[in-house]
């Protein structure tokens, strides 16, 4: 299980004396502990655990892109190597032609036409990338996917 790995590795950082994966995996730590207490479970399955990672990695790239623009290169190094251990924890992206044909069949299973439908096919389009693609990349593809007419 994720949440298992994720508490070996803050161990090993921790005995390894890595004190930046160390804060990093005890800030996520936190996190997963807080969703668990609130959805009054002892422990998160995989399938919970990866939106907490997401959400911790869109914190960090909401943080680079502030850094960057204000000139604080040292910070957004910092947030960019956090970055890189949090990601080590998502499932392998699919690739963009993998994503394009999944958005495809979900477009013919909901039989979608417009941009009306968009809500149902990112619904059945979720559900069968299941956090391994970016959400922003996804809701792209499918608006422009359902914003052309039919050939």
């Amino acid at each position: 299980m994720l949440e298992e790995k994720i508490l070996n590795d803050y161990k090993e950082a921790m005995k390894a004396k890595d004190t930046l994966k160390s804060s990093v995996l005890s800030f996520l730590r936190a996190e997963m502990i807080n969703v668990a207490t609130s959805k009054k479970k002892a422990k998160l399955d995989d399938g919970e655990v990866i939106p907490v990672i997401k959400k911790q990695i869109k914190q960090r790239q909401d943080s680079i892109e502030q850094f960057t623009k204000g000139n604080r290169l040292e910070m957004a190094g910092k947030e960019n190597k956090e970055l890189g251990i949090l990601k080590a924890y998502l499932p392998a992206e699919l690739a963009l032609e993998e994503i394009k044909k999944i958005i495809e069949e979900a477009i013919s299973l909901t039989q979608s036409v417009t941009m009306k439908d968009m809500g149902k096919v990112m619904k059945e389009v979720n559900l069968r990338i299941a956090g391994q693609a970016d959400g922003k990349l996804v809701s792209d593809l499918v608006k422009e996917r359902l914003s052309k007419p039919q050939a």
